[in-house]
């Protein structure tokens, strides 16, 4: 299953999805999971799969959409202005290709530009240029053209990034492990869990990358009891990073995340889930970040309060057209993944919120 595994993750980032346009991705996870359960979605195009008809309701969860932007104005000779959509730092834009995707599905190939530095001063050469300041060159020669090829106001344009394996045996390169490696997570659990003690719901939601929007009405359709939330965080263990406090090193297994700014995560749930780690002989690494956030944070606060996880892949350089996984870490994120929805009964939901 790892290399079918493998395969669904290659799909999966190919797929052009920015937030608020998860078509493509919603596609592949229905397709896949059609057979596996009954599907759903919510009315902001979240979407999931149910199974089971007893039990406790277990949620395994990752985010359909990816950083990128919108067509925002459309220049008199050709060149189009772009709306970021989720968060991008300028020194990884310029000289990127992106593809524009038109409201007919066809997509047209661009780089993204800036004056040349032949024509800056150099102070303004030696200061970061933001995306105001960056335009998208399609090869149009004037704003009919460009209209004539069918590109509206509010395009979603994507990264593009071929997926490439690397030297590294098993590392792999691309655009939108976050959050793909959750996608592709989901839907395998969706597809190999054996589970029959709880209500097994899989599901992706949309508009994480814009403030964890998805999430909330995702919750309210589905009404989980725990939520087990898959993601592509960012890894630690690059030159200018304290190895010594690396919580996220490419190959080091998958994260276990206890704390970020938007959401202090179940303790009991976390002691649970590196305790499965341990008796498996899982390769996982605990994670406290001071930066970020996940879908966990509007499903803590959703319904009545939804206890949460969140396991993790990391990647190098995400948010950016070339991130870098280890496929062991992602194999070992659904490995655990698995093992806990195994062994989440409804005695040991229960006791994840019995307080009294």
């Amino acid at each position: 299953m790892q290399k079918k595994g493998l395969q669904l993750l290659q799909s999966l980032t190919q797929a052009h999805s920015v937030s608020g346009h998860e078509d493509e991705v919603r596609e592949i996870f229905v397709k896949e999971l059609k057979d596996h359960g009954t599907l759903g979605s919510d009315r902001s195009g979240s979407v999931f799969c149910q199974r089971g008809e007893s039990g406790p309701k277990v949620m395994v969860a990752g985010h359909m959409d990816e950083v990128g932007f919108r067509v925002q104005t459309i220049l008199p000779n050709g060149f189009l202005k772009m709306v970021p959509v989720g968060g991008w730092w300028g020194h990884t834009l310029l000289a990127q290709r992106v593809e524009v995707k038109t409201r007919d599905g066809e997509k047209i190939m661009g780089t993204i530009c800036s004056r040349p530095p032949h024509f800056l001063s150099e102070s303004e050469r030696n200061t970061v240029i933001g995306v105001p300041n960056m335009f998208i060159d399609i090869a149009a020669r004037s704003r009919a053209e460009v209209e004539s090829w069918g590109i509206r106001l509010g395009d979603p344009v994507c990264p593009w990034s071929p997926w490439t394996p690397m030297r590294q045996k098993d590392w792999y390169m691309t655009k939108a492990f976050d959050n793909r490696v959750g996608m592709a997570g989901a839907i395998q659990v969706g597809q190999e869990s054996e589970a029959d003690q709880c209500q097994l719901i899989v599901a992706g939601s949309v508009q994480e990358e814009v403030g964890l929007r998805g999430a909330k009405t995702l919750a309210a359709v589905t009404q989980p009891d725990v939520a087990i939330v898959l993601e592509g965080p960012p890894a630690d263990d690059s030159p200018g990073m304290p190895l010594s406090e690396s919580q996220g090193m490419i190959g080091g297994g998958v994260q276990i995340r206890l704390h970020d700014p938007s959401a202090i995560m179940n303790p009991r749930l976390a002691d649970f889930a590196i305790k499965i780690a341990e008796d498996e002989g899982i390769p996982h690494q605990v994670t406290v970040r001071t930066s970020g956030g996940t879908d966990a944070g509007s499903f803590t606060l959703a319904n009545e309060g939804i206890p949460c996880v969140v396991l993790g892949t990391p990647a190098r350089y995400i948010h950016s057209h070339n991130a870098i996984i280890c496929a062991s870490d992602y194999h070992a994120m659904v490995q655990l993944s698995l093992a806990m929805v195994k062994n989440l009964d409804q005695q040991a939901v229960d006791e994840l919120t019995r307080f009294l």
